[in-house]
């Protein structure tokens, strides 16, 4: 079967492939698109747009049922499970609507080829279609984009058990949990068990880890798994999972190891959220010189070469931090570098995240522990939300902003737990892209009465970090 050949071929409709595939068409490549699933990657499908959507219903219920303390009578909201999860799926098409517009209609160039691709030479690929049929592709410049699944851990009775994923929850849940068990208290995890409490479900969350987030500062991590039980959402920490069930009635069984002995845990769902994993098995790399590391992400250097010359990997399926503005500043750099000769690199770029609870956490730069690690000198300054007056005036007066000061007077890091957590953590970024150092935000003139205030108050408590 003869090839056919393209400047370019991009493997997966990610949030790096997708404008990538726009960049080389608009500067006169011809490229092949290969997708064997939905348009848009996790993020449009299974990660920050749907399940924001589903966090919005969930915060809007929330504060009709807290309106009273803002002296507001309202009734006990109605959750019509339904039409939340209808809103998430009309939203989520809406998405993948508009990207085959632009990638089929609105641009030249562009060939969408619908299948499953396969390495079987350095430069080559064998398509197999959606559909029936194969299609044989080569190109100079190979980009790989295909991201990562829902990882799945081995435990007796779980593969038998009807348990859910991220992935497959936001697709094809339609029923409200009764009782949602969360399997993995990571970030996933965080968000999923305040969201389904405040849609009306019981939550329990268990995890192998002492406590939420383990990755956080403990004194990060404290106050947001408070916040959680507050709400109701039950916390089974430093528990090993070790047998799964599922009885005749739906009821699902978790029997849990704990420091207190055994416990069994029933509910009516199961989301297991226990982290990712590539989606490399299936790729034929074994005909190129790409190597994986040991959990199989796709090595790369800096400038997110493979051990194939011409061919790259951008998103999640190199490894590292897993959040959608990474994968597009991929993008950004693999673009820059092949159409404006820049030089730009993976190196030390900034790589801020927000867990969408409510209050939220934003943090960049170094934690705590991280300057520990580094060994680096910091000054430390941690103020508590209620004392912030917007926080007063609007009611909401959980969490803390804690920022981390070096030796220069410049920001380190960030940890911003509170209402606004997200926005306020990019302020703080920007001052770090432009070095201020942290008396030019002490000093600054700002709207009151705003969040944004807390510029100039967050370094008011500085002290030497232990």
């Amino acid at each position: 079967m003869p090839a056919d050949s393209f400047d370019a071929i991009i493997i997966g409709a990610g949030q790096a492939g997708t404008p990538l595939s726009y960049a080389l068409a608009e500067a006169g490549r011809r490229v092949a698109f290969i997708e064997s699933d939905f348009l848009g990657g996790s993020c449009i499908n299974y990660g920050c747009a749907p399940t924001k959507a589903l966090l919005a219903s969930a915060q809007r219920a929330h504060h009709v049922r807290t309106a009273g303390a803002l002296g507001i009578k309202a009734p006990e909201p109605v959750v019509d499970f339904g039409a939340v999860i209808e809103r998430m799926h009309t939203l989520r098409q809406n998405s993948r609507d508009s990207l085959h517009r632009k990638i089929t209609e609105d641009r030249d160039g562009i060939t969408l080829i619908r299948g499953w691709a396969r390495f079987t030479a350095p430069h080559t690929l064998q398509v197999a279609l959606v559909g029936g049929g194969e299609q044989q592709l080569t190109a100079p410049l190979i980009f790989i984009n295909t991201g990562t699944s829902a990882a799945v851990p081995n435990i007796e009775g779980l593969a038998d058990s009807g348990y859910l994923t991220s992935d497959s929850l936001l697709l094809h849940l339609t029923k409200q949990p009764e009782h949602l068990l969360i399997l993995g208290g990571s970030y996933i995890g965080v968000e999923f068990s305040q969201m389904f409490r405040r849609l009306g479900s019981r939550v329990t969350v268990i995890d192998s880890k002492p406590r939420m987030m383990s990755r956080e500062d403990a004194d990060v991590s404290h106050p947001l798994e408070e916040c959680l039980t507050e709400s109701g959402v039950g916390l089974v920490l430093s528990a090993e999972t070790r047998r799964v069930t599922r009885a005749a009635d739906g009821t699902i069984t978790l029997t849990v190891t704990t420091k207190d002995g055994e416990r069994r845990l029933h509910g009516s769902h199961l989301l297991v959220a226990v982290g990712r994993e590539p989606n490399t098995r299936d790729l034929g790399l074994e005909h190129t010189n790409i190597t994986l590391n040991k959990k199989g992400y796709i090595e790369v250097n800096e400038h997110l070469q493979t051990g194939t010359r011409g061919v790259y990997a951008l998103g999640d399926v190199k490894g590292g931090p897993q959040f959608t503005h990474v994968s597009y500043d991929d993008y950004r750099i693999v673009r820059d570098a092949l159409l404006h000769n820049s030089k730009r690199t993976t190196a030390d770029r900034p790589l801020p995240y927000v867990v969408f609870t409510e209050p939220q956490l934003g943090r960049i730069g170094l934690s705590k522990n991280q300057a520990k690690e580094q060994g680096l000198a910091y000054r430390v300054s941690r103020l508590p939300v209620r004392t912030i007056g917007r926080a007063v005036q609007t009611g909401e007066t959980d969490g803390f902003i804690e920022v981390l000061v070096g030796e220069d007077d410049r920001l380190l890091g960030a940890a911003v737990f509170c209402e606004q957590g997200g926005e306020i953590m990019t302020m703080f970024q920007l001052a770090m892209a432009g070095k201020l150092r942290y008396q030019d935000l002490q000093d600054m003139i700002l709207a009151h009465p705003t969040w944004a205030e807390v510029l100039n108050n967050a370094f008011q408590r500085l002290k030497p970090g232990e």
